[in-house]
């Protein structure tokens, strides 16, 4: 039997695929084993250590994949999951790829956003914690400030590494599913990724946004079983 694997967003767990788990469940029983994870600091699993990078998180997918007895699976990732998606697939065996309003592309920076980093770090150096605590509350983003420390670090980690040069080496099918209103990895992040990565096509859904397989869950579970089945 085949595997699919679930790998959800940052803030969120692998409830967020109960739904989509149950619809292939029961769509492909006896052909696919489906399983949604947790990536440590999410839903029930500890936190790492120390704050993490893609490098990190993708040794602990590689360890969990092992673990579980599981050989080129299909990955379907969304958003900071499918960050981990598309490094495992650059390097190991994996059958076919979903990338679901997919992070992945640095994103573009305006010279205010600069400004505010600039302005913080200085901040941290010159004023007591606490005032920087305020800054941080007024400037930080929700997934920033509903973060713990170890958590934060890692956002901040994350958030920045660019993966374009792991996407011309992903040999699998990849299936790219977008929302055309996404504003957290917009559309055309999704027009860089089926360029660089071989097999890639590409799937908009007018009038979604990040969370496109929950705007349209009927159309992404059609998508997805013809892809699993093409």
């Amino acid at each position: 039997m085949r595997d699919i694997v679930l790998m959800h967003g940052w803030g969120c767990s692998r409830e967020i695929w109960a739904g989509l788990q149950e619809c292939l469940e029961r769509t492909h029983e006896g052909r696919f084993r489906v399983t949604a994870l947790d990536f440590p600091g999410f839903g029930s699993a500890p936190e790492p250590p120390e704050p993490w990078g893609m490098e990190d998180y993708t040794a602990w997918f590689e360890s969990w994949i092992a673990e579980h007895g599981i050989s080129e699976p299909v990955l379907v990732g969304h958003s900071f999951g499918g960050r981990v998606a598309l490094i495992f697939a650059s390097r190991n065996p994996t059958s076919k790829l979903v990338l679901v309003d997919s992070a992945g592309v640095r994103p573009r920076r305006s010279i205010k956003y600069y400004a505010k980093v600039w302005s913080f770090k200085v901040l941290k150096r010159l004023l007591p914690e606490s005032w920087v605590d305020r800054f941080r509350a007024r400037a930080g983003s929700a997934d920033y400030l509903a973060a713990s420390p170890i958590m934060r670090g890692t956002l901040s980690r994350v958030v920045n590494e660019d993966l374009r040069r792991f996407m011309p080496s992903i040999a699998a099918p990849t299936l790219l599913v977008w929302g055309s209103e996404d504003t957290a990895t917009p559309l055309r992040d999704a027009h860089v990724m089926e360029r660089l990565i071989p097999d890639a096509g590409l799937v908009v859904f007018p009038g979604a946004g990040h969370y496109s397989f929950l705007d349209r869950p009927a159309r992404f579970a059609a998508v997805l079983d013809s892809f699993l089945n093409s």
